[in-house]
């Protein structure tokens, strides 16, 4: 906690520079330096200071807003070309698009644009910024769902598999589940994603395999919040004789979200699969 207070301190006074002299060189030299890239994990607390001071200054002012937005559309659209996977670099993509969602969950007016960064940056070859775009999209639902929801929705109906990802996985958060409206938005989703799987002729490639991991996860997240019809489509899915939708099943039976809390439930569904 100390250290992420710290770094928010860094950030706000990087960004007040900024507004003032209207050079980003020393905030993108900052984070660049203190990304902990190449590395097994980048700097998340300094990610996240920075989106929530943004989010802070966004919410604070109009016009500021206005040239937070340039900087992190700027900051995300670094080619990854130029900043591949694991570059210090990278740490700029992933900045930006946490800034998006960020100023997009305070800004009905940018609300929408964010979704639509978020939607593009969801097919990004860098996995990193693919989670970021999880991170806005909860953002978003959060505080921006009237336009957030029906966004992802097409994404879920008509969208690339990766996109689908991101919004799976961007409604699988327990506060965001606490909340009925939300769970059964979320239990929706699923439902769509699933029918799109099944359907599915095509399943070899990354991204769709991709999806399928995360499926393996998110929708026990959703049992968990409403566990009676949750329950109830899990058979149902179950009883469908087609592999991957079984393995999407049988992972998250393994969740001990599930098995711990509704062990004989569980088993029994375990046993429809074999």
């Amino acid at each position: 906690m100390i250290r992420k207070e710290n770094y928010i301190r860094e950030v706000v006074g990087l960004i007040s520079g900024l507004l003032v002299s209207g050079e980003a060189a020393d905030l993108l030299a900052y984070l660049v330096a203190e990304s902990r890239l190449p590395g097994v994990r980048a700097n998340l607390e300094l990610a996240g200071a920075f989106s929530e001071t943004v989010r802070e200054f966004a919410a604070a002012d109009s016009d500021i807003q206005h040239v937070l937005w340039d900087l992190c559309v700027e900051f995300a659209s670094v080619d990854p070309e130029d900043a591949p996977a694991d570059d210090p670099h990278e740490f700029l993509s992933i900045c930006g698009v946490l800034g998006i969602g960020a100023i997009g969950s305070v800004s009905p007016a940018c609300a929408d644009k964010a979704v639509a960064y978020l939607v593009e940056a969801s097919t990004d070859p860098r996995w990193r910024v693919r989670d970021a775009v999880v991170t806005g999209v909860r953002d978003l639902l959060a505080r921006q769902r009237d336009t957030a929801v029906p966004r992802l929705e097409g994404w879920v109906e008509g969208g690339s598999w990766l996109a689908m990802r991101a919004a799976v996985e961007g409604v699988a958060a327990p506060d965001l589940l606490a909340e009925p409206e939300l769970a059964e938005m979320a239990l929706r989703l699923h439902r769509k994603a699933l029918i799109r799987v099944y359907m599915a002729k095509e399943r070899g490639s990354d991204d769709f395999l991709a999806l399928k991991r995360a499926l393996g996860s998110t929708l026990s997240q959703v049992v968990t919040a409403l566990p009676g019809i949750g329950f109830e489509y899990l058979r149902q899915l179950a009883t469908l004789d087609d592999q991957d939708i079984r393995w999407i099943v049988r992972e998250n039976l393994k969740e001990d979200r599930l098995a711990n809390r509704y062990p004989e439930t569980v088993e029994h569904i375990r046993a429809q699969l074999t």
